[in-house]
């Protein structure tokens, strides 16, 4: 097979043409490449040459192409549109102040806490676009683990050796109940009476329920089938909804209850001897370099949330 000498062209070779095409001129399109009128020339007869055919007509009044001088002229001007287009996206890609940055967090933290942390971000750098996916911890996780996303937020720690990981708040869990229950009017309640209340429980992959599932095992030797649940709900705003309504009472987040607390919708009573606690975490790939705007990010979220 006969070498080919297209592989010979360069994509100076090919702004030479356009050049010389816009200009009519070799010396005016020399000029506006910084070059000699040789050196111009000498470009054009190599792009000829690796073409084996004549691409532009030298004539008095200035130049044409050739036939095939068109077809050449037409796909250098892609060429470069491709090139300048590569060069202006990885400039972005390189200011650490613009980007688009892919998140994923767990309920807690994508409805109560990153809100917050987003505006904050929003007003410092206004040219890095966030897009956040609300999901439970294990989905959140693995959605960081296989690249969906850039940076994961959990209520829990992660085991994959994929993932780096750093703790960025606090939470504390607390037993919130309907003002209608007996219990709300106590303000404390035994860990005996908890497993008699009629309960609602987040789904499984939710790192509130694995958290408060441990607890039980730990300190009482029971776990959550052993309680009296009445619904198995999704979000920790479709259990805020049915304590509101009666339905049940559930462990959740402080961070879930503020509002509603404030405003006399649901109560909260302490379990004798018990304190509920977690750590909400941060999670990223290892061995993986940072686009300059998601480390920017990451610095501003651990700045953001974590005490001086």
């Amino acid at each position: 097979m006969a070498y080919d000498t297209f592989q010979n062209i360069t994509i100076q070779q090919l702004e030479a043409l356009i050049h010389l095409v816009s200009e009519r001129n070799f010396s005016r399109a020399a000029k506006k490449m910084f070059l000699t009128q040789p050196s111009l020339t000498k470009h054009i007869q190599k792009l000829e040459e690796a073409v084996n055919s004549r691409v532009v007509n030298r004539e008095n009044n200035g130049i044409t192409l050739t036939p095939e001088g068109k077809v050449l002229h037409d796909i250098a001007r892609k060429i470069v549109i491709l090139r300048d287009d590569a060069r202006d996206r990885i400039m972005k890609l390189q200011n650490p102040e613009s980007g688009v940055i892919l998140l994923c967090a767990s309920t807690i933290p994508a409805t109560y806490i990153m809100p917050r942390v987003l505006t904050a971000f929003k007003r410092a750098y206004p040219e890095i676009h966030t897009h956040i996916i609300s999901t439970n911890s294990d989905e959140a996780l693995e959605m960081v683990s296989n690249g969906s996303c850039d940076i994961g937020f959990a209520g829990k720690k992660p085991q994959s050796r994929k993932l780096h990981h750093d703790a960025i708040c606090h939470d504390q869990l607390a037993l919130i109940l309907p003002g209608s229950f007996p219990q709300a009017q106590k303000k404390t309640v035994t860990p005996e009476e908890l497993f008699q209340i009629p309960f609602i429980v987040r789904e499984k992959g939710s790192a509130t329920r694995e958290t408060l599932d441990r607890y039980l095992r730990e300190h009482v030797g029971r776990d959550i089938s052993g309680m009296n649940v009445v619904a198995e709900l999704g979000s920790s705003e479709a259990i805020k909804e049915g304590i509101i309504a009666g339905l049940g009472a559930s462990i959740l987040s402080i961070y879930a209850v503020d509002r509603e607390l404030r405003q006399g919708l649901v109560s909260m009573a302490s379990i004798d001897g018990w304190d509920i606690q977690r750590d909400f975490y941060v999670a990223y790939r290892k061995r993986m370099t940072l686009p300059p705007a998601v480390h920017l990010f990451l610095n501003f979220v651990k700045t953001f949330l974590l005490p001086e």
